[in-house]
């Protein structure tokens, strides 16, 4: 039986019964093997760009079930599968750019999902950003640990949703969002005073520079006003 750790358990739940997954850059194929196993997805498409991280689903396969027959694709991104052939893509564990750049590519590929699970390892500011401009609306933010680490998970549909158009993507408003604290769980509040604790110590930085750059330091302490801000509405 397939067991996921509390990240990829986080991801799974977020798939409703019965919808086709495609599981982009799958690497082990955990996720899509424990979806299918559990017969919360009756159809799961495993691709990578990678043939070695492939391989490496591929083994998994016929480890856990070596009677069954299952898809895998060797490709990029969307290449791999054709308009309504997914109800659900899940990308997870690469940089919040390559997943916008993915989404991207085709756009109206990426629309006609019913369902987006996204987990980046960074930038997920400049993902929100896209997501809320590009005909997506969030409807659930998560966090889960993985090792010392707190990954976000964004759930995202198509539809769009009022957003303030003024605001660009380096925002610290898309960075950390109040939906946070709408989803809020046990590690809501951990999360944000990590994050504030590293605008902090940017700032104690900038302020003993030589050549100290006020712009930068207001920017940075308009970031560690909005952070306790959010940390208080806990």
């Amino acid at each position: 039986m397939i067991r996921l750790n509390d990240r990829l358990s986080a991801m799974a739940a977020e798939v409703r019964p019965g919808q086709r997954v495609l599981d982009v850059g799958t690497d082990h194929g955990y996720l899509p093997l424990y979806l299918w196993e559990r017969g919360i997805a009756p159809k799961v498409i495993m691709s990578d760009i990678s043939s070695g991280s492939l391989q490496k689903a591929a083994d998994n396969c016929r480890l856990y079930f070596p009677h069954e027959s299952f898809d895998l694709r060797l490709g990029n991104g969307l290449e791999v599968i054709k308009p309504h052939e997914a109800d659900c893509v899940v990308i997870a564990g690469m940089g919040g750019i390559l997943i916008c750049d993915i989404l991207a590519q085709d756009r109206a590929k990426s629309l006609a999902f019913e369902r987006l699970i996204l987990q980046p390892r960074n930038n997920i500011g400049r993902l929100r950003y896209w997501l809320l401009n590009s005909g997506f609306h969030i409807t659930r933010e998560q966090l889960a640990k993985e090792g010392r680490y707190i990954c976000e998970i964004i759930t995202a549909e198509p539809g769009e949703r009022a957003v303030s158009r003024n605001l660009g993507p380096e925002r610290i408003e898309y960075q950390y969002p109040h939906t946070l604290i709408d989803f809020k769980n046990p590690l809501t509040e951990e999360y944000l005073r990590r994050k504030l604790a590293e605008e902090e110590h940017i700032l104690a930085g900038l302020r003993q520079s030589s050549a100290p750059d006020r712009q930068a330091i207001r920017s940075r302490q308009y970031r560690i006003d909005y952070l306790e801000r959010l940390i208080k509405k806990l």
